[in-house]
């Protein structure tokens, strides 16, 4: 390290706001607010003048506004009052404690200025403002100030340069420094297992940790605080164990912010029986507290034990709120997860953008655009922050929703964007039917924005869902050639969705074959899929072996195969298939359809009589029944599980769960309105027939959403060209 020995303050910071004021200038003064009367009085009277009146102002300040008051009375009143070492220490002390490092800077400028020589205590307080990695050059600066007088080898100043060091970014440079103390005592430790934690050198952190006590440094409270935290941020519990078994040892008293970092450390690593023991035995509880148990049964999963714990909370705020609906979340409950959203805002809560992201989350995946389009007024109107992440959420949320345009505008106003940016507007445009845009907007990406393995997931389910087998195999093999990004499985298992739906059967299956990685069951699914597409059984019982193999408890597979059996009329293995799923206690997952309508979400099983307006629903079923036939449809009953007769049949199929959806959407909105459906599993056949037929007939959009793509819907045509 080289340090200049002169300060050098135009390169650095400004000097003080106040720098060379002299009691003339009147007109600066007056430009500042009013002192209030007691200041002027103190620092008037004569009987203070011995004293450092200003002193005791500058001790009771409360803001950066009153100590630039304070600051400026005290150079207008240097005629009467002259200070000295320990007065213009205070300034800069109080400057540094209001982190206005320019500031502080500036006061020692004008210290020096006025003929006065920093003592011992003068070099901490300016340097205790530096924690910036912007600050670091004029921290080094003040280091050669040190040692230009010979303030160095004192201890406390050896451990403001680590901490200043640290604080700057360069921890190498605080570890010199701290490798070259004579004198280590518990400050000059903490400050360098601090720096450490604060470049994410967490491991390094643990290693001095181990140090420390190598040498007999007994840790303090604010040692352990900052060793559990890197514990915490390694998920290491061992580590985290040995370190509280060290604090019960060494007697020290547990305070809330060690008590919150350990219940912290164990919840983060999974461990919430060690964490429900630590927070049941805690005296005093905060908000942080109760917070951190609530998230930690979250993260496992125990959502309604998370939500038992919130309920009982004193004091909820943004953070709590938002723990809580990311739980729901994580569990997959995005009503609920509304439902706490709209208690937060009955609660006069004020969200911030990460509550927002989570909201738009779950807007994504309810298809609930309504309330996702009220959640973009709504932060325009509260003024809330509205960076990437969020213009990604909702990207994320209108390509979702199947609103593909406003998913365009916000992306096109985003003054920002990050990989993740492109990556949501590219899947969007994909599986709403736009690949050739989709791969359009590839292009101009990698021209200024570096790709990675989930941008390729993009690329590829773009060219899948558009037959673009050609393309495909292209961008295949430029993610190695151009990128160097090795192809995942899953990766490989768009490759195998891509043939197979192309109807390149032999060429998915070598492809299989020649995976440098054993495939898992999201290749053997596609595969499964792509055989039940083009009706080829022989593969298709391979497949399926192959997919119960890696999972024997696989309801989906055992489905598949069943309705590739339902195709070709194998009846007999039909009921094989199904006798066994019987014997091993499995049951088809049901369908279900999700429809928002004026803010609320309603969900439909096939076959459901549940709903309030089900007579009404059944009624429009069998008005639209009527008009398909006389638009001669005729229903599709090669996927009906059953050995039925045909007229059964029908009547299984007239009742799926997106058929319900639609006709509640008609009853329920306006002639103009696009009605929008989200069903958890692919679109039959039959269903995607009907809807064609059904927006020509009735002159309405609709917009469905399955497991793998949208369809759009619109004058008897549906976006995805029959291909899915």
């Amino acid at each position: 390290m080289i340090f200049s020995t002169r300060l050098r303050p135009q390169l650095c910071f400004p000097v003080s706001p106040f720098s060379g004021m002299r009691p003339p200038m009147a007109s600066t003064l007056e430009t500042l607010p009013p002192l209030p009367t007691t200041i002027g009085t103190i620092v008037h009277h004569p009987k203070n003048q011995n004293h450092n009146p200003s002193i005791l102002l500058l001790e009771k300040c409360n803001s950066i506004k009153e100590l630039r008051q304070i600051h400026a009375q005290f150079i207008r009143n240097k005629e009467h009052y002259q200070p000295n070492t320990f007065a213009w220490n205070t300034i800069i002390r109080c400057y540094s404690r209001w982190n206005d490092p320019r500031a502080a800077a500036g006061v020692y400028v004008d210290m020096l200025n006025n003929g006065l020589r920093p003592d011992n205590y003068t070099f901490p307080f300016v340097l205790k403002a530096f924690n910036r990695e912007l600050a670091l050059d004029c921290g080094k600066e003040f280091h050669g100030q040190i040692i230009k007088y010979g303030k160095d080898s004192l201890s406390f100043v050896q451990n403001a340069l680590i901490h200043m060091y640290s604080g700057c970014g360069s921890v190498d440079d605080a570890r010199l420094l701290f490798d070259k103390s004579p004198e280590r005592d518990a400050i000059a430790w903490n400050a360098m297992i601090a720096g450490y934690i604060k470049s994410k050198k967490y491991e390094e952190a643990l290693s001095l940790f181990s140090l420390m006590r190598a040498e007999n440094v007994k840790p303090t409270p604010v040692t352990f605080v900052s060793v559990v935290s890197a514990c915490t941020k390694l998920r290491d519990f061992a580590w985290g164990r040995r370190i509280h078994l060290c604090i019960e040892e060494s007697g020290i008293e547990l305070n809330l912010i060690l008590e919150n970092a350990l219940l912290d450390m164990y919840a983060t690593c999974g461990r919430m029986d060690e964490a429900a023991n630590i927070f049941e035995k805690m005296p005093v509880k905060d908000i942080i507290s109760w917070t951190t148990m609530v998230t930690g049964f979250t993260d496992m999963g125990k959502v309604d034990k998370a939500r038992e714990l919130f309920d009982q909370m004193p004091d909820r705020d943004f953070v709590s709120w938002t723990a809580m609906i990311d739980g729901y979340i994580r569990a997959n409950r995005f009503k609920e997860a509304l439902a706490v959203f709209r208690e937060m805002q009955m609660a006069k809560v004020q969200p911030d953008e990460f509550t927002m992201v989570s909201i738009l989350t779950a807007c994504a995946h309810l298809g609930a655009l309504d309330v996702g389009e009220w959640i973009r007024v709504y932060i325009e109107k509260s003024n809330i922050k509205t960076d990437v992440f969020v213009g990604n959420a909702f990207i994320d949320m209108y390509s979702k929703c199947g609103s593909i345009e406003s998913a365009i505008d916000i992306f096109d106003r985003m003054p920002q964007r990050d990989k993740f940016t492109w990556t949501a507007m590219i899947t969007g445009l994909a599986i709403n039917g736009y690949a050739e845009e989709a791969l359009n907007l590839f292009s101009k990406m990698v021209s200024s924005t570096m790709p990675d393995e989930i941008t390729y997931i993009g690329v590829l389910s773009a060219c899948t869902h558009a037959g673009l087998v050609d393309k495909g195999k292209e961008y295949f093999s430029s993610m190695v050639k151009d990128y160097g990004i090795l192809p995942t499985v899953s990766h490989y298992g768009c490759m195998v969705d891509l043939l197979g739906r192309a109807g390149k059967l032999d060429e998915a299956l070598e492809l299989i074959d020649n995976m440098p990685m054993k495939p898992n069951s999201i290749v053997w699914g596609a595969f499964l899929g792509a055989c039940r597409v083009h009706k080829n059984i022989e593969l298709a019982e391979k497949a399926a072996k192959h997919l119960l193999e890696l999972e024997p408890e696989n309801g989906a597979a055992y489905v598949l195969l069943s309705n590739i059996y339902a195709v070709c009329n194998r009846w007999d293995d039909v009921r094989k298939v199904r006798s066994l799923m019987t014997d091993k206690k499995m049951k088809k997952t049901p369908g279900c359809s999700l429809i928002e309508m004026n803010g609320v979400v309603h969900e439909f099983v096939a076959g459901d009589g549940s709903h309030p307006q089900s007579k009404a629903i059944y009624s429009k079923l069998d008005e639209m029944a009527s008009e398909l036939k006389l638009a001669g449809y005729v229903p599709n009953t090669s996927e009906v599980l059953l050995d039925l007769g045909e007229e059964e049949k029908e009547d299984a199929l007239h009742r799926h769960s997106e058929k319900l959806a639609l006709a509640f959407g008609l009853i329920n909105s306006g002639p103009e309105a696009t009605i929008r459906i989200v069903k958890n599993l692919r679109m039959c056949p039959d269903c995607h027939s009907a809807i064609k037929i059904i927006s020509k007939l009735y002159g309405r959009k609709v917009v469905i959403r399955d497991r793998t793509r949208f369809h759009h819907f619109d004058d008897g045509f549906c976006s995805c060209k029959d291909f899915w």
